[in-house]
């Protein structure tokens, strides 16, 4: 039988309903909302797109958007002075800094200026640190949605051999340290690996994280097994693809994830339940 779909856009929106009704509690105790602010840099449109998705979940959330649309030359002191402003109000419960950023800003010395209490991303080390040590505090937003969707199907973990195409820092390396505390036995696949398909093949779990079109093919899909695709990618012709070959792939996969609507949606519903988790944790 052909795999069942693990509709991401549907258990998002549920999840982003539980929020809103935690939101509005906290608002009906007289507390404040939570606060996400939101940094910019430059026009790539692919990230103009990405944080207007994160504005809108805000406000539909009920928690409390603050824009940074800054212009392409803002230089490294000032987003670290913006960054340390932030990190001293305590109405911001939430930093984020959509990456890329322009060649002229260090990545990892601005995402290492976020107090990681407020590391919504989860991006910081002190962060990954305490998910490599089994103690999550934030946790980045596509591995955490991945494991969410994955509870929902009912995944057992223990004893499954779960197979990860890609190393990442955003998503490979975190997914296998959620992997890891949730019990199952952990494989990462990445450009320096001889035979990705001969490890796929042996796969209970599949996590797709290459940003290749196609590069996990439908008869390398053990029967039975889960494919999550995080890959997301746009052909010449317009249409956006995953990484695995979804037609092959889902006739011989039990579950497996649509692209677009699969993993997408998890992400921001992620980064609204970490701001939502950063709130509580300051509890005023």
């Amino acid at each position: 039988m052909p795999a069942s779909i693990i509709d991401g856009k549907q258990i998002a929106s549920t999840l982003r309903n539980e929020i809103k009704h935690s939101v509005q509690a906290r608002i009906d105790q007289h507390m404040r909302p939570p606060g996400l602010a939101v940094i910019c840099i430059g026009d790539d449109p692919a990230s103009k797109v990405y944080v207007g998705h994160k504005r809108k979940a805000c406000k539909e959330a009920g928690i409390k958007s603050i824009s940074y649309d800054l212009p392409a030359e803002t230089t490294q002191h000032e987003l670290i002075k913006i960054i340390d402003e932030l990190n001293n109000n305590p109405e911001v419960d939430g930093i984020l800094v959509q990456l890329p950023l322009p060649q002229h800003i260090d990545s990892s010395l601005v995402i290492e200026q976020i107090n990681p209490d407020k590391d919504v991303d989860g991006f910081h080390p002190e962060n990954v640190g305490k998910l490599a040590l089994r103690i999550p505090g934030l946790r980045p937003c596509t591995p955490y949605g991945v494991i969410h969707l994955l509870n929902c199907i009912g995944e057992t973990y223990k004893g499954k051999h779960a197979v990860i195409v890609g190393a990442s820092n955003i998503v490979g390396r975190p997914m296998m340290l959620e992997l890891l505390i949730a019990g199952a036995t952990v494989t990462v696949c990445h450009r320096f690996t001889a035979d990705t398909g001969t490890f796929v093949k042996q796969a209970d779990i599949v996590i797709a994280a290459a940003g290749k079109p196609g590069l996990v093919k439908g008869d390398w899909i053990k029967e039975g097994a889960t494919v999550i695709d995080v890959g997301i990618n746009r052909l010449e012709n317009g249409k956006l693809t995953g990484d695995v070959e979804y037609d092959k792939a889902k006739e011989r996969a039990k579950w497996i994830t649509p692209v677009p609507g699969g993993v997408g949606p998890m992400t921001v519903a992620m980064l609204l339940k970490n701001t939502l988790t950063a709130c509580q944790k300051h509890q005023f």
